[in-house]
C-alpha cells in the first residue's frame, strides 16, 4: 500500500526537530506538524526560560551535528554548589575533579530551538505549518491522521506518527493516553539577573523549605533564576513589584554573588510531576513532555526528552535497514520497554528531592544535611552523584554513529 510518508512527527520543537535531523540521512519520507509559526514560538515566554543540558546531552547534539553551531551561545558549567537553606550540609561538585571540561552547559531556549530550526530547513525536511493533529486511527498498515490548517481540513497517511508535541500534547490525547499527576502545590518562577561578581561558571542549588531555587550562570556575570516556592508565595511575589522580588530573592540566596539585579522579565508556571500510563497506541508512539513532565528541581527534563529521542532515532535506523516495518507494534513496545528504566530512575530521584528538601522537618532536616556533608567528603559518593548530574549514569544512544 501506498503511503503519503514512513513518519510524520507532531511537533516542530527541540524533540520533533532533533528526531527530524537524526533520521534525515537515513531515506525515509517524513515530515513535521506544528500547530505555531516560527514568529510564535519565539515570543512565546518559554523561549526565554533557561535549558540545563548534561554532559551526556551534548554528545548526543554533537552527534546529531547541532553543538557545532550552537556552543558559542552555550555557557559551561564547571562547578556545582548545593546547599539546603538555614543549615550546614552542602556538596560541591567540579568537572576539575571529574576529569572533564565542563559538568554541563547553559542555554537559553530561544537560541537552541531557532539553531535547530534552521537546521531542519536547510535539511530540506518538509514542515507542514501552522496545522494541528485533528484527528487519528490507525489501522493494520498505516495511521490515518486528519490535520487542520485554517479552515482548511487535509488527510495524510504514514507507517508511524511520533507525538513529540509538548505537555498538551493532541497526539496524546486523541489515542486516550491516561496520565498520572502528582500535584506539588508549587509554582516555579524564573528570570534572568545580573550580579556584581562574576559568576565563575557556578551553577548554584539551594534547597528551602517552601521550594528549590537555583541560579545558572549565563556569560560573565548573569544566572538564570528558576525560582520555586508554593503558589501563594510565587502569586505573590510576581503580582508585586520588582524591587520587592528581587529583595526576597536576594534575601533567599545570599551575597555569594554580590548583589543582584533583574535582567528580563518575570514569568511563572505551575510544577507537577505528570507521567503518561503508556508511550504507544497503535502505530503512534509519545516522546519528550509528551510522555513525562518533570519538576524544574534537577532540570533534568530536556535531558530525559532527548534520550527518548536518540533510543528511537537509533531503533528507526536499525529496523529501516532492515527494510522492516517501523510501525510494527512488536517493535514500538521494545522502544518504550527500552526507555522505562531511564524513565523510572529519573523521575524517581526528581520526585524524591522535592519531597526530601521541600519541607523542614527537623528529622528528616538533620538526614538531608548529613547526606550533603557525606558526598562532600566522599570522593565515590561525589563522582556518582557528578555522573548523575551529567546524564552519564545510564547507558547512552549510540544514534546509529551518524554525524
Amino acid at each position: 500500500m501506498q503511503h503519503d510518508y514512513d513518519l510524520l512527527i507532531a511537533g516542530g520543537g527541540l524533540a520533533g526537530n532533533c528526531l527530524a535531523l537524526a533520521l534525515k540521512e537515513t531515506g525515509l519520507r517524513m515530515a513535521i506538524i506544528e500547530a505555531s509559526t516560527r514568529k510564535q514560538l519565539q515570543a512565546s515566554p518559554a523561549a526565554g526560560r533557561a535549558l540545563a543540558l548534561a554532559a551526556g546531552t551534548v554528545k548526543m547534539l554533537e552527534a546529531l551535528g547541532i553543538w557545532k553551531g550552537l556552543s558559542q551561545a552555550a555557557t559551561a558549567i564547571k562547578n556545582i554548589h548545593i546547599s539546603d537553606r538555614g543549615h550546614f550540609g552542602k556538596t560541591r561538585l567540579s568537572a576539575q575533579n571529574e576529569n572533564v571540561p565542563a559538568l554541563g552547559y547553559v542555554v537559553i531556549a530561544r537560541d537552541i530551538e531557532e539553531h535547530v530550526a534552521n537546521l531542519v530547513n536547510a535539511a530540506n525536511i518538509p514542515v507542514i505549518c501552522p496545522a494541528r493533529v485533528a484527528g487519528l486511527m490507525s489501522g493494520d498498515e498505516e495511521i490515518c491522521i486528519s490535520l487542520k490548517q485554517g479552515n482548511e481540513s487535509l488527510g495524510v497517511a504514514a507507517k508511524l506518527l511520533v507525538g513529540a508535541d509538548g505537555g498538551n500534547s493532541s497526539v496524546r490525547s486523541l489515542l486516550d493516553i491516561p496520565q498520572q499527576k502528582t500535584d506539588y502545590g508549587q509554582t516555579a518562577m524564573i528570570t534572568l539577573v545580573k550580579s556584581s561578581l562574576p559568576n565563575n561558571n557556578t551553577a548554584y542549588e539551594r534547597f528551602t523549605p517552601s521550594g528549590p531555587l537555583a541560579l545558572l550562570p549565563v556569560g560573565y556575570d548573569h544566572c538564570a533564576v528558576v525560582w520555586t516556592r508554593t503558589n501563594e508565595d510565587a502569586g505573590g511575589l510576581i503580582s508585586g513589584g520588582e524591587a520587592d522580588f528581587l529583595a526576597e530573592l536576594q534575601q533567599c540566596f545570599g551575597y555569594k554573588l554580590g548583589e543582584l539585579s533583574m535582567a528580563a522579565p518575570r514569568c511563572a508556571f505551575p510544577v507537577s510531576l505528570i507521567r503518561a500510563m503508556k508511550m504507544v497506541s497503535g502505530r503512534a508512539v509519545i516522546v519528550g513532555n509528551a510522555v513525562h513532565q518533570l519538576h524544574p528541581v534537577a532540570g533534568q527534563g530536556f535531558n530525559l526528552g532527548l534520550r527518548d529521542v536518540a533510543q528511537l532515532a537509533e531503533m528507526l535506523i536499525k529496523k529501516h535497514e532492515e527494510d522492516k516495518d517501523i510501525g510494527a507494534a512488536e517493535f514500538l513496545r521494545a522502544y518504550a520497554e527500552s526507555r522505562q528504566k531511564d524513565h523510572d530512575r529519573v523521575i524517581g530521584f526528581t520526585d524524591a528531592l522535592v519531597r526530601i528538601f521541600s519541607n523542614d522537618w527537623l528529622a528528616l532536616a538533620a538526614a538531608r544535611n548529613i547526606g550533603l556533608a557525606i558526598f562532600d567528603q566522599v570522593a565515590v559518593a561525589k563522582s556518582l552523584l557528578a555522573r548523575n548530574a551529567m546524564g552519564l549514569a545510564g547507558p547512552m544512544p549510540r544514534l546509529g554513529g551518524r554525524k
